[in-house]
């Protein structure tokens, strides 16, 4: 008797303590997309218009882990690494990254400003593109003491926003575009969102202002478990 309740006591102080932490899956299509959508298998949604494609993957941090720079994941500028906090066994995430591609073959220039882009969640709450001055003042609040290898890792993370983020820049006919838009970490009651691309200039008139534009949402969702291990959250997706 003693031993069945002492039992039910341990099962239910473990459940108490996991019940406070939330862990989710990964984000993917969701099933209904805007005409003109194709969901890829990768996990990406696709947009076409013609010969023009656009297309926006959320992606894991372990995919941009393996996209790293070098061997240190610290000097990585969209995940945490392989840091934990103390006492915990998990790295949380540091950001919501998506991978954008444009692909023209149909317009003389395109052009897709990063900072139009924002996320709405079903709940209402809603998220704001990061720009690059943005992320560079976070991480300066990372460079401890201004020397040594605090300025290594600021000046590693910040050229490789540099080099990868989503530049904006015109994409002419017969080329190709991509780099990642960078949001803010998702609430834990956000299960499903709509990232926007809004004013995407597909014409320009001759003193190149914009005379033809669209907006473009992309549907993702996910799941969201309580008290379990985040590994686990992933391998359920």
């Amino acid at each position: 008797m003693y031993k069945r309740l002492w039992a039910w006591f341990v099962l239910l102080t473990l459940l108490a303590g996991a019940c406070g932490r939330y862990f989710h899956t990964p984000l993917q299509p969701a099933s209904h997309q805007a005409e003109g959508m194709t969901i890829n298998d990768d996990g990406s949604i696709t947009y076409a218009l013609d010969r023009l494609s656009i297309e926006l993957k959320p992606m894991t941090d372990e995919e941009l882990n393996r996209l790293a720079p070098g061997p240190d994941l610290s000097d990585n500028p969209y995940t945490f690494g392989e840091w934990t906090a103390p006492g915990d066994e998990w790295t949380p995430p540091r950001f919501t990254v998506f991978r954008l591609k444009v692909n023209n073959y149909q317009f003389p220039k395109v052009k897709i400003d990063p900072l139009n882009a924002h996320v709405t969640a079903a709940n209402t709450r809603q998220y704001a593109a990061l720009s690059y001055a943005e992320l560079y003042q976070y991480f300066r609040s990372y460079w401890l003491g201004r020397t040594g290898q605090g300025r290594k890792t600021f000046q590693a993370r910040t050229d490789a926003l540099k080099r990868t983020l989503y530049s904006g820049a015109l994409v002419f006919s017969g080329s190709e575009e991509q780099g990642y838009l960078v949001f803010p970490v998702l609430h834990d009651d956000v299960r499903a969102i709509q990232v926007h691309l809004e004013n995407i200039v597909l014409r320009f008139d001759y003193a190149d202002a914009p005379v033809e534009a669209i907006d473009l949402s992309f549907s993702f969702q996910r799941d969201t478990l309580q008290g379990h291990d985040p590994s686990a959250a992933a391998r359920i997706n």
